[in-house]
């Protein structure tokens, strides 16, 4: 069986000191002073640099994404601020000089996966810089001592740590972003990007949630709710649109309960973004809780069946029993879950209902555990994300009294072997369906495709097809995908706003050379800091800061912007390692 992309992320559910001086505040920024070199200060040639004169902007990151599609677009932002700052994002852990990990706090594999990748990049002498929900929740566990932190309301500040970072300081800013004393939904939207997928674009409409489940943790990291603005959102939309992708998907912790914080609501959100949606492209709507969304049926009716939006929602339940969704505090009962159910399969035909299950919660009973059992052979849900319960720290829920170890696990069995005991898309086969191509298989032998309801359709790896809305005839089905034949002479839709970008391309940054960056007061300056020593061309500069640091990237990928705090750096490594006698002809000139 092909192995098929499971495009379905989890969701949540389941520095620079004080008194350190800005770029524009030292002393280049005076054009007719020179740096005066101290002869007491010069090092002998190979010597060991201080770890403060390394160049920061210079390195090679990797950039480690673990949890759900909000964390995914963290990532994303994080990457993208550091490539246009002249980081190199690599794919490579081990030609990486410092790893950026950006953690999920939902479940125990997740924080175990995280704490190993920690002890691994140390083992390699790797530099670290942590972020996500883990750090944000629990700074002061001990793994984390000494580690720089990005908070998740901080990841605009992604450079300043990894600046320190690089140069063997701990930096750690976990604060929350307010105006006028109101909490924000978090970094601006605007920042600059690599997407994983040039074709997605991950839109976090907002953060944290209203709710106070007793089993979550997340709530400790991303907190109340903070939502964005439309007219920001909807301008995100329309800039990625420009960048060439094709499909968005919409993500928060709860996105039903967007807008009650700043008085609207998710269908006045939806109702501007499809303004925006060009033919061919799609919008994806993220995960809401039952009470959010029973508010908005009829609306969201209207909204699942534009043939712009796929007609596909998650909507967790986590359990069937009303006894333990109280002890959950979920604010629902099981009959609010399948009045939402009933009222979307009954008005969108077709819909594709996705929900998540916890297995073995303190004090589910077997009766309990048969009522959630029911709850699946009635629906037959396509999409099932089975979890079975781990207690985390500091929550209510690790303090009840837990089921057994081996009973969560053998219902966790239980339930799976459920939910793979029926086949969702066998009398699917024989349909003309229109899909739209986005991504690779994971065994790379197919594209990816997904049709109005969500379902995922493996088509021919021919590049013509990828970001297009292609028809296919439906002639296999297995349990998460179906197969498509390319049906020919078929009207093909492309959105044309724009190709799309290169994979690892910054968005929201004109991709321009060092020359195009600089401006000539800037240049000037290059080359009269060094005019003393000899008459420096640009590409001399390149040259020297290439063999200062082979590992270096060209100059012409730091921006502007860096230019004056690199050019210091990189003044002060000239006077250390270059022969006593150029040294003392550049202090005798000065």
């Amino acid at each position: 069986m092909p192995a098929a992309c499971d495009s379905l992320l989890d969701d949540i559910e389941d520095m620079v000191t004080s008194h350190d001086p800005t770029p524009h505040e030292r002393q280049f920024a005076r054009r007719s002073i020179v740096p005066r070199p101290r002869k007491h200060q010069l090092q002998p040639a190979g010597e060991e640099l201080q770890t403060d004169s390394v160049i920061p902007g210079t390195q090679k990151v990797w950039v480690r994404t673990w949890g759900c599609s909000h964390n995914s677009s963290d990532g994303e932002y994080m990457a993208g601020q550091l490539a246009a700052s002249g980081y190199k994002i690599t794919e490579n852990p081990s030609d990486a000089d410092l790893w950026l990990l950006n953690s999920c706090t939902v479940k125990n594999p997740a924080e175990d996966h995280f704490r190993n990748s920690i002890k691994k990049a140390q083992e390699q002498n790797k530099k670290v810089v942590v972020a996500g929900c883990v750090p944000q929740a629990q700074p002061r566990t001990d793994y984390l001592k000494d580690l720089s932190i990005i908070g998740v309301q901080q990841i605009d500040r992604v450079v300043e740590v990894v600046d320190e970072a690089i140069k063997g300081h701990s930096v750690r800013l976990l604060g929350q972003k307010k105006e006028k004393g109101k909490r924000l939904g978090g970094a601006r939207l605007d920042l600059p990007k690599i997407r994983k997928n040039p074709l997605i674009e991950i839109i976090s409409v907002n953060t944290g949630c209203l709710n106070a489940c007793t089993y979550c943790k997340t709530k400790h990291a991303r907190g109340d709710l903070a939502s964005y603005p439309i007219e920001e959102l909807v301008e995100r939309a329309r800039q990625s649109f420009q960048e060439g992708i094709c499909e968005i998907w919409l993500t928060s912790e709860d996105t039903g309960a967007y807008g009650r914080d700043i008085g609207t609501d998710l269908p006045s959100l939806l109702w501007e973004l499809v303004k925006e949606i060009p033919e061919g492209a799609m919008l994806r709507l993220g995960m809401t809780n039952p009470p959010y969304i029973l508010e908005h049926l009829e609306e969201m009716v209207r909204i699942l069946q534009h043939p712009r939006v796929y007609g596909f929602l998650h909507v967790p339940v986590q359990s069937a029993s009303d006894s333990v969704l109280m002890d959950m505090k979920r604010e629902y009962c099981c009959a609010d879950f399948r009045r939402v159910i009933d009222f979307l399969q009954e008005r969108v035909p077709g819909i594709t209902i996705a929900t998540d299950i916890i297995c073995g919660f303190p004090g589910e009973t077997e009766e309990d555990f048969e009522q959630t059992m029911e709850l699946v052979r009635q629906y037959r849900f396509p999409s099932l994300f089975i979890n079975q319960f781990y207690p985390r720290p500091g929550t209510p829920a690790a303090k009840m009294e837990q089921v057994p170890a081996h009973v969560k696990k053998q219902r966790t069995k239980e339930l799976s072997a459920l939910f793979h005991s029926y086949k969702p898309y066998d009398h699917k086969i024989g349909e003309r369906q229109r899909v739209l191509v986005t991504e690779d298989s994971f065994d790379s032998q197919y594209y990816v495709a997904h049709n109005k309801f969500y379902e995922q359709v493996l088509v021919p790896k021919k590049p013509e097809f990828k970001g297009k809305m292609i028809e296919v005839d439906i002639y296999e089905a297995g349990k998460h995908y179906m197969k498509g034949r390319p049906v020919e002479d078929a009207r093909v839709f492309t959105p044309s706003i724009a190709q799309p970008l290169q994979k690892g391309q910054v968005s929201g940054l004109p991709q321009v050379s060092l020359l195009d960056r600089l401006n000539m007061n800037n240049l000037e300056l290059a080359l009269y800091i060094f005019s003393h020593f000899k008459p420096f061309s640009l590409s001399d500069l390149v040259d020297i800061v290439q063999q200062l640091r082979p590992t270096t990237c060209a100059l012409d990928v730091i921006p502007s912007s860096r230019l004056l705090q690199v050019l210091d750096v990189v003044a002060q490594r000239i006077l250390c390692i270059i022969n006593s006698s150029i040294a003392n002809a550049i202090v005798s000139s000065c």
